[in-house]
């Protein structure tokens, strides 16, 4: 199955703020960083349509010509707890440390650690495998796609944040 994986645009908080699971708006730009994401998909047809229940997944899925993708919360990002809508500076919580030295299996307080994600993430596409379809999009987030990317062997979880899922972008997979 081939996955096109689009990563929202940029966001309406300021910058160094920890938001992964918040519902945060998309940025003024939006109209323009929208423009060139449904650019990039003129002429593609898919199976079905996915998306993160977040706002700023959804807004865009919408003005890319995809009013009514099937929601599942299994796409949100990282659920940082406690931790979102503060500045990273401003964290004080002993476990920051903790959880920058193993974001792997860390859990920030009310949060989940990037294997739980990981993992939520893999149980939507064991069972999108089930389906059959032949082409899906999933509008999503950067923690999200680097889960799927890591799920489809493109690399392994220690090179994941190696590599930048920029706003806006599309990145495509196969998954078997």
């Amino acid at each position: 199955m081939k996955l096109t994986l689009i990563r929202h645009t940029r966001v309406e908080v300021p910058a160094g703020t920890c938001y992964g699971n918040s519902d945060v708006d998309v940025a003024e730009t939006f109209p323009e960083e929208a423009e060139k994401v449904k650019a990039g998909l003129v002429g593609t047809r898919f199976d079905a349509v996915y998306s993160s229940p977040l706002q700023r997944c959804t807004k865009l899925a919408a003005y890319c010509g995809f009013p009514d993708p099937v929601l599942d919360d299994r796409l949100k990002e990282l659920n940082f707890g406690h931790w979102e809508g503060k500045r990273w500076e401003e964290i004080k919580d002993p476990k920051l440390q903790e959880w920058y030295d193993n974001w792997l299996n860390v859990q920030p307080v009310g949060g989940e650690s990037f294997l739980d994600q990981y993992n939520r993430v893999t149980a939507f596409l064991d069972e999108l495998r089930k389906k059959p379809f032949r082409e899906v999009c999933i509008f999503a987030h950067g923690g999200t796609i680097q889960a799927v990317l890591i799920y489809a062997g493109v690399y392994n979880f220690n090179q994941a944040f190696s590599n930048d899922i920029t706003y806006g972008s599309r990145t495509i997979v196969e998954v078997v």
